[in-house]
Formats: structure tokens, C-alpha cells, sequence
């Protein structure tokens, strides 16, 4: 779970929006806080009572702005935190190594404000390691991230243009929940106001991003990693039905979330889900997992698995 951030922490971050949004109100602060507007009106009082100057103006047309001459305050990493963001972001994008990357260029903006000792061993760091790119990841598009991210946290509704992984594309209005990162991999968590249900989308396949003006409500108490692990199985296209010969318990371990809803079935266990990808399911998922099982449900994954058996049987003759 995040950290809760103090009441300084949250008055910074309200000085951070009031520069990059003149003019401001206190619900459009609160909502890029994640605040009550009480509380944002608080932050308010802090930064003033901390001798920052915050304007505000009343009518259809107020707001709150910086004064004149109000400045952020620098940013101060300690070595360990600069070599740490530095390993992050080489880890999350190894091609943030060369200058010209997007990432790459803030990182170097990053390494050229650290003071110079700290800066000469994060620079050293970045020049020197070598980083593998992950071929599971999927890097999705900034703006289309920037804008779900943004619309979770003004909790409004939007309006997406979807690509599945087999070419099939859509349109439908959510509720973005949250937005998570996952081995590599970025989520979007929404209610899918076209299927009535949960959803998990890959941010990757977003083509585009349209803000509704409706809001909506989150579930209370929701713990969006729980929730994209529990719900990456449901909602595909082809649905599938496998019984295990083994006590639940020690086929547990194999089950990846994607793959469905492990429960007990007679002296064994029964995966229950859907996929969007039968093949990759029999070959990567299935044929992974060692333990006697049959497929009772989804014929499209009993012709993948019986495809994948004759390729292997084939392998073995002669």
C-alpha cells in the first residue's frame, strides 16, 4: 500500500499544482490531491503560513495563484536515493542509458541538479551499467498513461479506444480506478460501463484517451493490485475450464491470476477463466504446470491443446 504522505509533503505538492495551474480552485486542487477541499484549503494555510504567497480570488472567474517571486524549493537527493532512482529508472527503461531517450534526457536533467559528488556517482552508474530489456515489457504511451493517470485522479470518467492483442478494437466509457504496473506490464483497473463488469486493459493497447464530465466513486477500501490480480483472468473472449488431478493446494503455486479462479473439485481442484490467446495458454501456461489435468471447457483451448500435443507428439516419431 502507498505511503500516506504528511501535511507537508501535501502542502509542496498543492504549490506544485498552483504553478503549473494558475488560477485554480480549491475542488480542482482537492482533486489533484486526492483531498476534501477542506483539507486542500489547509495545505492552503500551510504554504502562506510558511511565507509563500498565495493569491486568491472569489467569482466565477477565482482561484488560487503563486505571487510574485514564490519559487519551489529545491530538490535534495542523498547518494543512496540518487543511485536508487537511477537503478529504478535503467531497470524500468534500459534505454533511458542514452541521452537522446525521452527518459533519458530527464534523467540527465536530474543528474546535472544533483550536487557534484552525488551527481559524478550517479552519472558513473548510468554510464557503466548495462541494462537488458525485458522482452515480457510493454512500454505503453506516455500521453495515453499521462491522461489515465490524470483522469483517476480527478475521478472522472473516459471515453477509450481499445486494440486487443488479436486485432479486434472497440471503444468503451470506464471508470479508471487506478492505473498499475505489473512485471513490466501497465494495467488499467476500470468498471466498463459497456460490460457492466471489473475490467483490466493494457495500458499499451489504449489508442486514445477521452475525459468525460462525469465522475464516479471507487469502491471503498479498494486495493487496486489485489483487484488487477483477482479480475486479469475474467472478461476474454474464449472461456476455459481445467481439472487438476492435485489437492489445491500444491497446484496453487503454478496458477498465474490471468489464467482464472482456482477452486476445489472433488479430490482435486478446477482452474475456471477465459483468454484472450488459446495458444499461448496451452504452450505457455498449461504445458508450464505439472500435474495430470483435462480440459472440460472452451473449445478453443481444447484445440490448442490437442495442436500443441501433436506438435510435441510429431517431435518423438520416428
Amino acid at each position: 500500500m502507498p505511503t500516506e504522505l504528511s501535511p507537508t509533503a501535501r502542502a509542496l505538492r498543492a504549490m506544485e499544482v498552483l504553478q503549473r495551474r494558475p488560477g485554480v480552485t480549491a475542488g480542482e486542487l482537492a482533486a489533484s490531491l486526492g483531498v476534501t477541499e477542506r483539507a486542500a484549503r489547509r495545505y492552503v494555510g500551510i504554504l502562506r503560513e510558511a511565507g509563500v504567497p498565495v493569491e486568491s480570488a472569489r467569482g466565477p472567474y477565482g482561484g488560487y495563484r503563486l505571487g510574485r517571486g514564490a519559487r519551489l524549493p529545491p530538490v535534495a537527493f542523498t547518494e543512496p536515493e540518487a543511485l536508487g532512482l537511477v537503478m529504478a529508472v535503467l531497470d524500468g527503461q534500459p534505454s533511458a542509458a542514452d541521452a537522446d531517450d525521452l527518459v533519458g534526457a530527464a534523467l540527465s536533467k536530474v543528474i546535472r541538479a544533483l550536487p557534484e559528488g552525488v551527481g559524478r556517482q550517479a552519472a558513473a552508474l548510468r554510464e557503466h551499467a548495462s541494462a537488458a530489456p525485458d522482452r515480457y515489457a510493454a512500454r505503453p504511451d506516455i500521453a495515453v498513461t499521462s491522461a489515465l493517470v490524470a483522469a483517476s485522479a480527478a475521478r472522472r470518467r473516459v471515453h477509450i479506444a481499445y486494440r486487443s492483442g488479436s486485432g479486434q478494437e472497440w471503444e468503451a466509457e470506464v471508470d479508471p480506478w487506478a492505473v498499475v504496473v505489473r512485471y513490466g506490464r501497465w494495467y488499467l483497473l476500470c468498471h466498463c460501463h459497456r460490460a457492466g463488469a471489473i475490467r483490466t486493459y493494457r495500458v499499451d493497447r489504449v489508442r486514445s484517451v477521452r475525459q468525460s464530465t462525469r465522475g464516479f466513486r471507487p469502491p471503498d477500501g479498494l486495493d487496486p493490485v489485489a483487484a488487477l490480480e483477482e479480475n486479469l483472468g475474467a472478461g476474454w473472449a474464449y472461456s476455459t475450464r481445467v481439472v487438476f488431478d492435485a489437492p489445491l493446494a500444491e497446484v496453487a503455486s503454478w496458477v498465474r491470476p490471468p489464467m482464472g479462479r482456482l477452486e476445489p473439485y472433488g479430490e482435486g481442484c478446477v482452474l475456471v477463466g477465459s483468454t484472450g490467446n488459446p495458444a499461448m495458454y496451452a504452450q505457455e501456461w498449461l504445458s508450464a504446470v505439472p500435474f495430470a489435468f483435462r480440459v472440460e471447457g472452451g473449445p478453443e483451448l481444447r484445440a490448442a491443446v490437442a495442436s500443441l500435443a501433436a506438435r510435441l507428439a510429431a517431435a518423438l516419431s520416428g
